[in-house]
């Protein structure tokens, strides 16, 4: 019986394989490493995107730290981030947990507490929120029928923020999908074993779910960090960065430098340090992580 054999196209040598990826490597150099290395010379020059830059060293970075505008957007980031991050953590591991039920139809629950996330912060959902939290809007209109006092959504800073963070907690989909499918990825047989020694729905959740779901905690803690870090979208569809700068975000910093000033070096230098505060943040959760880990063991 003959024996088919096949032929290598690209021939047989130690070159193959990096011919082979040979389009990534291009593609990764061109568009991920060059502006890398460009943004950083960048944020060390005066450039307006016109004239030629010209070198100044660290003085965009000095600067940086007499800047009212960046130290206000950098305390409203951390703030949006410190209040936003934990509370959708929260929020989407108890619906996951809900939505672990075996009831019928879960699966258009499952679909409709998703679907926030698909919808994101376009158009439509901007001059919806808009409308929810104007004077006479529909947050205000129940308050009213609580008894409550109507709250100034855009004329108080702090409420401003709270705004934004509610539009980015109501799009939680993402990150209950992640938790969702770690629970429904846990041994049955732990559950059971639990149950026939009496333990209880709250009891059998911190004792078995939570200490499984560590791992994947993390992850969702990571990512929503930079995700939040990274905020522009809503606060400047929304509310523009007011009241006085409340919502704020150095996203809305970087575009204002970079677009409306014309100071294309100084926003480079900017993305510099919300690239090495983001680092900064992920590495400190790692460290943590791993000393948790050392101590477990």
């Amino acid at each position: 019986m003959n024996k088919k054999t096949y032929r290598n196209p690209v021939g047989v040598s130690r070159f193959t394989g990096l011919l082979l990826i040979s389009p990534f490597i291009i593609g990764t150099a061109v568009f991920l490493v060059y502006p890398f290395v460009c943004s950083f010379l960048l944020g060390m020059t005066n450039y307006d995107g016109i004239r030629p830059p010209q070198f100044t060293g660290m003085d965009n970075y000095r600067n940086m730290l007499r800047d009212e505008n960046f130290c206000k957007a950098l305390g409203v980031t951390v703030k949006y981030a410190a209040i936003l991050v934990p509370l959708k953590l929260l929020v989407s591991l108890i619906t996951a947990l809900l939505l672990n039920m075996e009831i019928r139809g879960i699966g258009i629950y499952r679909t409709a507490f998703y679907i926030p996330s698909i919808l994101g912060s376009n158009l439509a959902v901007v001059i919806m929120w808009q409308y929810l939290f104007t004077s006479k809007g529909l947050v205000n209109q129940l308050l009213s029928l609580v008894g409550a006092t109507p709250v100034s959504w855009y004329g108080d800073p702090d409420k401003a923020l709270f705004m934004i963070v509610l539009l980015r907690l109501w799009e939680f989909g993402s990150t209950m999908i992640i938790f969702l499918t770690a629970i429904r990825s846990l041994p049955r047989e732990y559950y059971e074993a639990a149950k026939v020694d009496g333990c209880g729905h709250i009891r059998a959740f911190f004792s078995i779910t939570l200490p499984q779901l560590k791992s994947v905690i993390f992850v969702n803690l990571v990512l929503q960090t930079i995700a939040a870090f990274q905020e522009f979208n809503a606060p400047y569809m929304i509310t523009g960065g007011g009241p006085l700068k409340s919502t704020y975000t150095i996203g809305m910093l970087i575009y204002d430098e970079m677009f409306r000033y014309n100071e294309q070096g100084y926003a480079n230098a900017v993305s510099w340090v919300l690239f090495m505060l983001i680092s900064g943040a992920v590495a400190v959760m790692y460290a943590i992580a791993a000393l948790m880990r050392r101590d477990e063991e």
